[in-house]
């Protein structure tokens, strides 16, 4: 299930605008300091690009000029800043559990799954065993039914699989939840690095990756590991030959294909369709699925059906290891990251072990870490105060929505109705999960983690013939992310990521709307997006715009898919318009409300000054900062070809591009580089 999720970004902040080009901000009249402060990070300012050419490096400069990426990290930016804050505060948290000998149920799990991660010596001693009962099961398949059965068993395991299984609301019944079956199980983040024959860089990464499938099946123990590493590339270059494209899975509709479970058989003959949906756990808790991919379901079958044994054998070993590889002894370990992180990603040296065991908690207890995360480090106060800000940004789209020129009286209705029921989430859950259930042993690192995805997946199969749990949130309060769910129409922000330069509780509201305020915009946004908008208020697909409507999101649609397909992060590589349509439009859109919001809440009087700063000035840095990035190229060739959302360069200059308050704002005008004629730019809010 495809969730909108805000994504990447950029950081540092600091002093003095007093050296601004000509063309520059120019300094407002001084007026009495007030108590709050402008939020703005003047020091990274680059003084010798003017805001009008090039917003990004007037405001950022200094910083792109002067930080490193650190060797551990594949990219710098205020979420992964923010992060890695949060990655301290959790390990005083977990460590203290970790430590103790008299707590509570939760804590103790805690404490003792942390614990075998940290104990190096004990994986040392054990090496690949853990896995052995794992690796005798796949060697002991005798033919392919049994082999449906493993694959279920491993795709329980949180092993990826040709074979993706999940639980969500029905986006045709929103009162109901309903399992997916959706395409899977290669080892390189996108089909295109399998297919892209006349890409030398992904070729170059195909060939690096077989030559890691063959370190990794001789470390499992095979002795004919080069044969059977091309054959798992073989393999995995014919399912992405069948598999959507990131652009094709942005449509819910082609998306949503209703099968009852009984005639998966005939349609996608040549896999045993009975024994997987047995050994997975769907069979007698439902009698039908949504098959995200046809086409690719029955193009799985007949590549299942045509490959040998043996290679299913050794994609099946290359992945479990794989899949585990973190909570094996060191040579696995540095495997696993050499290529998957180095290679990959470009990054030079991988994390201190604290910090995977950290992310280890936040990956198998998320929840009961959170409960403590926000007990010790969130002020209540904070979600007042976003919840007044909150109020503004729907007021402006209410108001917004009766003004749209494009949007007809009937359409126009039905989006205010939406809006009305849109359910906003703030800071962490009401209600925690429970884990009781998870079985943690001081000395099973691999266990704990088999266990825990195990009780993971089987907390998603008992939704089925439940009712709807709204109270339920799809990340931990100590996320720095936020995101908007079109199935229950709702936004949802955690704590972590009400902080600097999101949100800061020392500034003016100016900057914070520019930041969380153009965060939040963002995500209520999706529910009018491309996608979005296909939901209705109560989470349910259904087409409820006039088609003169459509017509004309679609021209608007179609003018940011051009202006981001320009965009050329790197020689060669380009933005994908289509892909990053929905991000695009919730950023533009966000930015614009936000604007209208920060208005409303000055209530007719004069914005203050401060720093020299009015406050349109500080709402349009606070939005700049927020998107202040640096990343490797072979991460971000990555994310071109994966993420759904632009780089943080082009999210800030191709949001300003289109937002009129900028050009007035900045005094933009025709020959600066950042101006975009009044008919070329996009305004959807």
């Amino acid at each position: 299930m495809q969730r909108h999720l805000l994504g990447i970004a950029s950081l540092t902040l600091a002093a003095s605008l007093g050296h601004a080009a000509e063309g520059a901000i120019k300094s407002a009249p001084t007026t009495a300091r007030p108590a709050l402060t402008s939020g703005i990070a003047t020091r990274y300012i680059e003084p010798s690009v003017r805001p009008q050419d090039d917003f990004f490096e007037y405001l950022s400069g200094k910083w792109l000029k002067t930080v490193e990426i650190p060797s551990d990290k594949p990219y710098l930016d205020p979420f992964m800043d923010r992060y890695e804050d949060s990655l301290l505060q959790l390990r005083e948290i977990i460590e203290k559990a970790a430590a103790d000998t008299v707590k509570d149920e939760d804590a103790r799990r805690i404490g003792d799954f942390y614990a075998s991660f940290m104990d190096e010596d004990k994986l040392e001693q054990l090496g690949i065993a853990p896995l052995q009962s794992e690796l005798d099961r796949i060697a002991a398949i005798k033919d392919k039914a049994e082999l449906a059965s493993v694959l279920a068993h491993l795709g329980r395991l949180g092993m990826g699989v040709p074979l993706d299984v999940t639980v969500h609301l029905d986006n045709k019944d929103s009162t109901r939840y309903v399992a997916d079956i959706g395409q899977g199980g290669l080892g390189l983040p996108d089909p295109d690095y399998f297919l892209k024959a006349d890409d030398p860089k992904l070729t170059d990464m195909k060939t690096r990756y077989l030559a890691h499938c063959r370190q990794v099946l001789a470390m499992a123990g095979d002795a004919d590991a080069a044969t059977h590493a091309q054959a798992i590339v073989d393999f995995e270059t014919k399912l992405a030959k069948a598999q959507w494209t990131k652009v094709e899975l942005r449509d819910p509709n082609k998306a949503y294909n209703k099968f009852q479970l009984t005639d998966l058989p005939a349609f996608a003959p040549g896999f045993d369709w009975k024994r997987w949906l047995d050994g997975i756990g769907l069979s007698g808790k439902s009698t039908h699925v949504i098959v995200g991919q046809p086409s690719y379901l029955k193009a799985f079958a007949g590549i299942a059906a045509a490959t040998p044994l043996d290679t299913w054998k050794a994609y099946l070993t290359l992945h479990l290891v794989k899949s585990y590889s973190r909570f094996l002894a060191k040579a696995f370990v540095d495997a696993d990251f050499e290529f998957f992180d180095k290679t990959l990603f470009g990054i030079d040296e991988n994390e201190p072990r604290w910090k995977r065991g950290v992310g280890v908690i936040e990956a198998t207890q998320g929840d009961a870490l959170g409960k403590l995360y926000v007990a010790r480090f969130f002020p209540q106060e904070r979600k007042a105060r976003i919840e007044r800000l909150m109020g503004n940004l729907m007021t402006a789209y209410k108001l917004s929505i009766d003004k749209l020129d494009w949007m007809s009286p009937p359409t126009k209705a039905e989006a205010q109705a939406k809006l009305a029921k849109m359910k906003t989430k703030i800071g962490y859950p009401d209600k925690w999960k429970d884990y009781s259930g998870l079985v943690v042993k001081r000395d099973d690192l691999v266990g704990n983690v088999m266990r825990s995805r195990e009780v993971e997946f089987d907390r998603e199969l008992a939704k089925l013939n439940r009712p709807i749990d709204r109270n339920e949130w799809n990340m931990t309060p100590q996320t720095v992310n936020a995101y908007y769910d079109p199935e229950k129409n709702e936004i949802v922000v955690p704590a972590a990521v009400l902080q600097p330069p999101f949100f800061d509780a020392d500034a003016d509201d100016a900057v914070n709307y520019g930041g969380i305020g153009t965060v939040l915009g963002h995500e209520i946004s999706h529910g009018f997006d491309d996608q979005g908008s296909q939901y209705d208020g109560d989470g349910n697909l259904r087409d409820w715009w006039t088609p003169a409507d459509h017509e004309q999101f679609k021209t608007k649609a179609r003018m940011l898919v051009s202006q981001y397909n320009a965009f050329e992060p790197i020689p060669g590589y380009h933005v994908n318009g289509e892909l990053t349509l929905g991000e695009n439009i919730a950023d533009i859109s966000g930015l614009a409300i936000a604007y209208k919001a920060y208005h409303l809440s000055l209530k007719g009087k004069k914005a203050p000054v401060i720093d020299g700063l009015t406050g349109d000035q500080r709402l349009y840095m606070g939005f700049g900062q927020i998107w202040r990035q640096k990343m490797r190229d072979n991460t971000l060739i990555m994310l071109l070809k994966a993420d759904p959302h632009s780089p943080g360069r082009f999210r800030t200059i191709g949001t300003l591009r289109n937002n009129p308050g900028f050009y007035d704002t900045f005094g933009v005008k025709p020959g600066d580089r950042m101006y975009l004629p009044p008919k070329d730019r996009v305004s959807i809010w």
